[in-house]
């Protein structure tokens, strides 16, 4: 286990990550139990409405947290420099928070904007695994 040191901000970004999903499914929780939604039944789409945007940035989230898993151990295992994975994560990290809260807010241009951060943080992780195989 000695060889994941250099990748201790990774790791703390995957357990912070888990933490982020369950802050989401908390908020969804609340605001389901505050509209009286009635569980089964679909959530009407309207991003008017809190609950529809809560529900959505859950689901987004849940969207690209494998691909950042399979990132992560892509990388870790490929051993590349641990300064760009560890960066790379916390882009990643940084570009979902923003996107939760711009969703919550209903802040379209900017949650489109985080979204594209997350992105670059996963496209990251993968070029420098892929580097280091090189």
């Amino acid at each position: 286990m000695e060889f994941l040191l250099p990748y201790k901000m990774t790791i703390w970004v995957l357990g912070s990550v888990g933490y982020l999903l369950l802050l989401q499914l908390v908020v969804l929780d609340i605001a389901i139990l505050s509209q009286k939604h009635i569980p089964g039944f679909t959530i009407e789409a309207n991003h008017e409405h809190f609950l529809f945007r809560a529900n959505r940035a859950l689901a987004n989230s849940n969207e690209s947290l494998g691909i950042f898993i399979v990132f992560v151990l892509f990388a870790l295992f490929s051993q590349p420099i641990a300064h760009w994975i560890n960066g790379f994560a916390v882009v990643y990290l940084f570009g979902r928070i923003g996107h939760m809260l711009c969703y919550y807010f209903n802040m379209k241009i900017l949650r489109s904007i985080f979204f594209v951060v997350s992105l670059l943080g996963l496209i990251g992780l993968f070029v420098t695994a892929v580097m280091a195989w090189l």
